[in-house]
């Protein structure tokens, strides 16, 4: 049996460190500090599953068309790995914004920090 892999895009300390989590449930983590190192390996890569966390842009460079840091994320993925599984970790503040990403591409789950290991754990399995 061949190792799952997860891409953890870790932008902010809020991050959750869940190597241990990953690593007991047969997933390799392969980790990113940022999204534009995640995307140029997404184009050799097919995960299994990314972990990162959501961003509202309020008032952002993104001239009103993007929602959010995940929103380039997942269209490459309609792209190159359709079926990956997104699990997002959210503020409690932003957590309202984060449903609009399924027009996107459908997200697998979101988690709202803290982040409970024994929910990760239950979404791998």
């Amino acid at each position: 049996m061949s190792l799952k892999c997860l891409f953890s895009v870790i932008e902010s300390p809020l991050h959750p460190r869940l190597t241990a989590v990953y690593e007991a449930n047969g997933v390799e983590e392969v980790q990113f500090t940022s999204m534009r190192k995640a995307l140029a390996a997404l184009k050799k890569q097919k995960p299994d599953y990314i972990a990162a966390e959501f961003f509202y842009g309020y008032g952002n460079n993104y001239a009103g068309v993007n929602i959010s840091n995940l929103d380039v994320l997942l269209y490459s993925l309609q792209k190159y790995a359709p079926d990956t599984k997104v699990i997002v970790f959210v503020d409690k503040k932003e957590r309202g914004y984060v449903d609009k990403l399924n027009d996107i591409l459908p997200l697998y789950a979101v988690l709202q920090f803290p982040v409970s290991p024994a929910k990760v754990t239950g979404l791998l399995r």
